[in-house]
């Protein structure tokens, strides 16, 4: 004769720990994707393009020289 033993059940955990770990890790990425932004748009300024207009007035030309 054998006797069964009676299984135990395994504990079920706590879900708020896990939960807790990835709202904090949440966070954290959050906070450095802001901080990613904030570099980005505090870095130097682009470079402008400036275009300039001259109006050039024609040399006058002297007469061509005839050789015969």
């Amino acid at each position: 004769m054998s006797e069964q033993v009676p299984r135990r059940r395994p504990r079920r955990r706590s879900p708020w720990p896990r939960r807790a770990v990835i709202v904090a890790l949440a966070l954290v990425i959050f906070a450095l994707g802001i901080a990613l932004g904030q570099a980005l748009n505090d870095g130097p300024p682009k470079p402008s393009t400036e275009t300039y207009v001259r109006t050039l007035v024609p040399v006058p030309q002297e007469p061509a020289t005839t050789t015969r």
